[in-house]
């Protein structure tokens, strides 16, 4: 699995990137055998299609992509990533390509040569691409090995990737970018105050735990909080077969604020980072907590749990809650947290929640530059009585199934205090294969966010 460019070559194959509607124009500048040859193919250009082009010795001489309309294009992203994986393999350096489109298509690129193959031998695109002129390079390979983290994470089964391995990932990372991490682990939760991350994760055969990743010691402050449930049973209000499948996936806020720590960490922004990650697994056994439960959470406020399967927000509450307490100057929470944000955006929406005006004026900038799309959803204060049940200060599962995001979204900021706060409500799966997006774990926001944040942060 390669996700870096090739090398500059003067070998490399000249790649002719032509819309629909340039193909005559381009054609009509051709050498004759060249115009007869793409005739006699029926190469229209149709998005993502590709012509081999051989030159009087029978090699490869040049190959087109058809990049299609301005309409088709609008219906998607990545798409010179689709001809990356119908190309044999070799070296391409793009001709004739919108220098506006270059970053993305030169990610999506580099990003059409992932595979999870960790189980199985997979075929990723061999062919390789030279980093077109004026593209940040290095940039595009630090970004692709994010989300290549983030994916692998997310794809591998819990029987492989509970707490204790989640954990190590986060150590590996650490290692190689020169962090720091601490790790609070089992009966210490208690001893540190952070019960809700505990009393979750207690059922477990691992032990649950909050990770505690530091770089950087100038700039400002980012705290990156992720939802680290390894595998959601549901409790004992256990999840149907059907809503379990995908559950190893529960951990998919925790995997993409990973990738988004190494592409901060390995690009060197400078800012003071830290990650808090909450590593549990919610299962079912005699100590399992209970619906009818009421648990004081590190800020001291009381949660009555109306059931089991709205666990992430439990411990997503203390790890945020110790966050608030360093004072950060700005707080990120990334979570697959509800299934009714899936009902509101679908699975290629990042639904993201922040009353910082500034914030959302430069994620939905960058978002729409790095083609990484967001959707804001609102903190509507006048739902936070859904949350506040009478009997305890808050409700962890409010009855009616009513914008259930959004009360989540209001229940995590109960415990942020006056920190400057964004939630990403993420699905963090890809359930139908697309350019540069295999069926599987993948990252949503991250690169939203890295290309934001400069302006957020004043850096």
């Amino acid at each position: 699995m390669s996700l870096k460019f090739a090398p500059p070559q003067a070998d490399a194959i000249p790649l002719h990137v032509i819309g629909q509607d340039a193909l005559d124009d381009w054609t009509g500048q051709q050498p004759k055998h060249v115009a007869h040859w793409v005739a006699s193919a029926g190469f229209t250009a149709g998005l993502g299609s590709t012509l081999l082009v051989p030159g009087k010795n029978g090699k490869i001489d040049m190959a087109l992509a058809g990049y299609g309309t301005a309409k088709t294009r609008a219906r998607g992203r990545f798409h010179l990533a689709a001809v990356a994986t119908s190309l044999p393999e070799g070296n391409y350096h793009l001709e004739g390509l919108d220098p506006e489109r270059a970053s993305e298509e030169a990610l999506g690129w580099l990003l059409s040569g992932y595979a999870f193959d960790r189980y199985r031998d997979q075929s990723p695109a061999k062919a390789r691409l030279v980093a077109p002129k004026g593209v940040d390079a290095t940039r595009l390979e630090v970004i692709a090995a994010g989300e290549a983290l983030t994916r692998d994470l997310i794809n591998t089964p819990t029987a492989d990737l509970g707490p204790a391995e989640l954990e190590s990932a986060c150590a590996e990372l650490a290692g190689k970018q020169g962090a720091e991490i601490e790790v609070i682990r089992g009966g210490a939760l208690l001893k540190r105050n952070f019960p809700m991350v505990h009393t979750v994760g207690r059922a477990a055969e691992q032990a649950p735990r909050l990770i505690d990743m530091r770089w950087g010691t100038s700039g400002p402050k980012l705290t990156l909080v992720g939802k680290g449930v390894c595998f959601d049973t549901g409790g004992l209000n256990l999840k149907p077969g059907s809503s379990m499948a995908l559950m190893k996936k529960d951990m998919g806020g925790a995997a993409t604020v990973l990738g988004l720590a190494h592409m901060i960490m390995a690009l060197g922004m400078p800012v003071q980072l830290r990650v808090l990650i909450p590593a549990v697994e919610n299962a079912v056994s005699g100590n399992a907590f209970r619906p009818g439960d009421i648990l004081t959470a590190r800020n001291g406020l009381t949660v009555e749990i109306n059931n089991t399967d709205a666990e992430g927000r439990l411990v997503l509450a203390d790890a945020l809650a110790y966050g608030a307490e360093g004072a950060p100057d700005l707080m990120i929470s990334m979570a697959t947290l509800t299934g009714a944000a899936r009902v509101a955006v679908g699975p290629d929406l990042a639904p993201y929640f922040t009353d910082d005006a500034a914030m959302v004026t430069a994620l939905e900038s960058a978002a729409a530059q790095v083609a990484d799309p967001v959707w804001r959803l609102p903190f509507h204060v006048p739902y936070e009585a859904m949350i506040e049940p009478g009997i305890a200060d808050l409700d962890n599962a409010p009855k009616g199934g009513f914008a259930g995001s959004i009360t989540a979204a209001l229940f995590l900021r109960r415990f942020t205090g006056n920190t400057p706060y964004t939630h990403f409500d993420i699905y963090g799966w890809n359930p139908t294969a697309a350019p540069a997006r295999p069926k599987g774990g993948v990252g949503m926001g991250a690169r939203a966010l890295l290309a934001a944040l400069p302006e957020v942060l004043g850096l």
